[in-house]
């Protein structure tokens, strides 16, 4: 038998793979839980998950992957070994080929981490791609005509803008201002104004739930517990939509900025053909209610959310492993 190429979806948030020939076969959290003393790796995905946050002293969850990069070398290379075991590629006595995505600023120093990372995990040959090509190859737009496509993936650490044509990157910008980042913003808001701390899985349950970040287009509460910082003693409150909407702010306005630098860069001839096509967004910050009609209205074009959002990466991969062998040879790092 032998091993079947895979595309992976290295996110900060979740790790996805897809398997050529079978479609995305899986979608976990990129977290690993281990025993501080001894150093091994207890759970990865899912079950280390829930470990946030609730676990004893000798048991850590971590995240090995920070703002789009590898922050843990050693803890990414077990994470990956166990992803790539638990699907089952490996041939009798061949190793599968691996596309890889990461954001498009990212240095070569930090692309031979990664490399090495999914070598020692079980890949024969390694290539890496930058993600806003993936996104937007996987969220169906046709990238390999001499015609402007622009995209914005907002991932879990990164957003990475690009204007694309002739299948390259045209103009492009990565910050480091994404999912986390608003996770992280709801949690200081709700600890500066109400005097209570939060996990990071709440602050994530109220973005899901009930935030936005167009003024007026969603008005939701929810309740949610946590510990006074005055008594020390657990309480529950009410948060509502309009005030999760100003405490984003200011980190939503950093994405906007930055895809008008993007824009502002692109040549005339190009920036044409986005007005006809629209924005495109992908990744899991582009569910965020109201961000397509804050980009549309501040940019001036129509935006657009791809169907799967979280998925588009994923998609792409598996649509560029069809083509493997016609990737260019200088993707091979």
């Amino acid at each position: 038998m032998f091993a079947r190429d895979i595309g992976i979806d290295l996110g900060t948030a979740n790790v996805l793979i897809h398997v050529k020939g079978k479609g995305i076969v899986l979608n976990e959290p990129s977290v690993v839980a281990m025993d501080r003393n001894s150093g091994r790796v207890l759970e990865v995905g899912d079950e280390a998950r829930r470990m946030v946050g609730r676990t004893p002293g000798n048991i850590e969850a971590i995240r090995p992957l920070k703002d789009g990069v590898i922050a843990d070398f050693d803890v990414t290379e077990a994470m990956l070994k166990h992803f790539i075991n638990k699907i089952n590629v490996r041939g009798f006595l061949s190793k599968p080929r691996m596309l890889i995505c990461c954001p498009t600023n990212i240095t070569k120093v930090e692309q031979k981490a990664i490399k090495e990372a999914a070598e020692k995990s079980g890949g024969k040959r390694v290539l890496l791609e930058e993600e806003p090509k993936v996104a937007a190859i996987g969220a169906g737009m046709d990238i390999f005509q001499p015609s402007g496509n622009m995209v914005v993936d907002i991932g879990g650490g990164t957003t990475d803008i690009a204007v694309l044509s002739m299948g390259d990157i045209v103009t492009a910008s990565s910050i480091k201002m994404a999912g986390d980042k608003f996770d992280h913003e709801i949690l200081q808001y709700i600890k500066r104004n109400y005097k209570l701390l939060i996990g990071e899985r709440t602050a994530e349950d109220i973005k899901v739930n009930i935030a936005t970040v167009f003024s007026g287009s969603r008005k939701e509460q929810i309740d949610i517990r946590g510990r006074d910082m005055v008594s020390g003693l657990p309480r529950t409150i009410t948060v509502y939509s309009e005030e999760i909407e100003g405490a984003l702010k200011e980190s939503v306005t950093v994405i906007v900025q930055s895809a008008k630098q993007v824009l502002e860069r692109t040549p005339p001839e190009l920036s044409a053909d986005i007005i006809d096509r629209g924005v495109i967004l992908t990744g899991g910050g582009a569910l965020l209610h109201g961000l397509d009609q804050l980009l549309a209205e501040e940019l001036k074009v129509p935006v657009l959310v791809a169907e799967e959002p979280m998925n588009c990466v994923a998609k792409g991969t598996g649509i560029m492993l069809e083509n493997i062998d016609k990737l260019p040879k200088n993707n091979i790092v």
